[in-house]
C-alpha cells in the first residue's frame, strides 16, 4: 500500500509539473495565426503575402510553423502568397483522438486546407515528415498541387529510427498519454542538449530556437502524443506509397544536407531521384534542420523550383 501511494504521488507530481510547464509555454507563446476546421481537425495556420504563386509550407515530426520563421515565410511573402500550417496535433492544431494519424488522412487534410483557403494549386514545401505528407498529397490529389519542393524529406521507411525519436515509438494510446503527461516533458528538458545535438548536428541549434523556432511548443503533452501517433502510423501507409511513386507526374525537387543525422540522404533522397526522371536532387553541406540553419539555401531552392515548374509542366 505504501508503495502504491508513493507511485501515485510521484505520478501526480509529474502530472502537475507537466501541466505547469505547458500552461506557462502557452501563455508566453500564444497562437500567431488563424484557425480552420478540416475533417474534424482544428488547423492552425499562418498566412502572409500575395502574388501569382502560392506556397504551402508543411513542417516535420515534432515541428511547428515557427520552424519556417528564420526568414522563409517573410522572404517568400514579399513576392508570393505563403501559408504555413501546424500539422494535425502539432503546434496549436488539434487532432481528435478518433482521427487517424496516417499519411493519407494528413494528405486529405492538406487538400482540405487548399480548398478551404482557395489556394489554387500551390507549391508544397515539405520538411522531413512534411515531405512524406507532401508526397502523399501529390499521389492522392495531383490536381490540387503544382509541384513539390522537399527539404530533407522522408520518402521511404527508414532502416532505423533515430535515437532522438526513440521515446516516440509507443504503440498503445493509453501508455502514450501516460508518458506524455508524466515523464515526457521533464525528460525532454533534461536531455534537450543531447537531442538537439542529434537533430541539428553537425550544425548548431540557434540559441533563440526555443522561442523563435517554436522549440518550447514541443514541451507539451499534446505535442508528444501527436508526434508519437505520427511516427507509429507511418508503417500503415508509407510502404504502399513507395510502390506508387511511379504514378507521380508532378515536378519534384529534393534538397538534402550531406551530413543529415536523422535521415539518410542516399536512402531517402538519391533512391527516389534514381527512380523518377521528374525528381531533381540537390545536396549541400549541412544537417537535417535546413529551414532553420540554412534558410538562404532553402530560399534559393524553393525559388528555383518555382521557376522550373512552368518549363517542367
Amino acid at each position: 500500500m505504501t508503495l502504491l501511494v508513493l507511485i501515485g504521488l510521484t505520478l501526480l507530481g509529474l502530472f502537475l509539473y507537466t501541466l505547469f510547464v505547458a500552461k506557462r509555454i502557452e501563455l508566453g507563446m500564444p497562437p500567431e495565426g488563424s484557425f480552420i476546421t478540416i475533417m474534424g481537425n482544428r488547423i492552425h495556420y499562418v498566412e502572409q503575402g500575395s502574388g501569382p504563386d502560392t506556397i504551402l509550407l508543411i513542417h516535420g515530426l515534432t515541428g511547428v510553423v515557427q520552424n519556417f520563421g528564420y526568414g522563409l515565410i517573410d522572404e517568400l511573402a514579399k513576392t508570393h502568397r505563403v501559408i504555413a500550417i501546424d500539422r494535425p496535433g502539432s503546434g496549436y492544431s488539434v487532432r481528435p483522438d478518433s482521427a487517424s494519424a496516417s499519411l493519407t488522412v494528413q494528405a486529405d487534410v492538406v487538400a482540405g486546407v487548399i480548398d478551404a483557403l482557395h489556394l489554387g494549386k500551390p507549391l508544397l514545401v515539405g520538411h522531413s515528415l512534411g515531405g512524406a505528407v507532401s508526397l502523399a498529397t501529390g499521389l492522392r490529389h495531383p490536381d490540387k498541387v503544382r509541384g513539390l519542393a522537399l527539404i530533407a524529406p522522408l520518402t521511404h521507411m527508414p532502416s532505423h529510427v533515430s535515437d532522438a525519436f526513440a521515446a516516440l515509438t509507443i504503440r498503445y494510446n493509453w501508455l502514450r498519454k501516460l508518458v506524455g503527461w508524466t515523464l515526457a516533458v521533464p525528460l525532454s528538458i533534461r536531455k534537450r542538449e543531447q537531442v538537439l545535438g542529434v537533430v541539428f548536428g553537425p550544425e548548431q541549434a540557434p540559441k533563440d530556437f526555443p522561442i523563435r523556432g517554436g522549440g518550447l511548443l514541443g514541451l507539451r503533452p499534446s505535442h508528444f502524443i501527436a508526434a508519437s501517433r505520427d511516427l507509429t502510423a507511418l508503417e500503415e501507409v508509407l510502404p504502399q506509397m513507395q510502390q506508387r511513386y511511379d504514378d507521380l507526374q508532378l515536378p519534384i525537387g529534393i534538397l538534402y544536407g550531406r551530413d543529415d543525422r536523422i535521415l539518410d540522404p542516399q536512402e531517402q533522397g538519391q533512391t527516389l531521384a534514381d527512380r523518377l526522371d521528374n525528381v531533381e536532387l540537390t545536396l549541400i553541406e549541412g544537417g537535417h534542420m535546413l529551414p532553420i540553419t540554412q534558410p538562404e539555401a532553402c530560399l534559393t531552392f524553393i525559388r528555383a523550383r518555382l521557376q522550373a515548374i512552368p518549363a517542367a509542366a
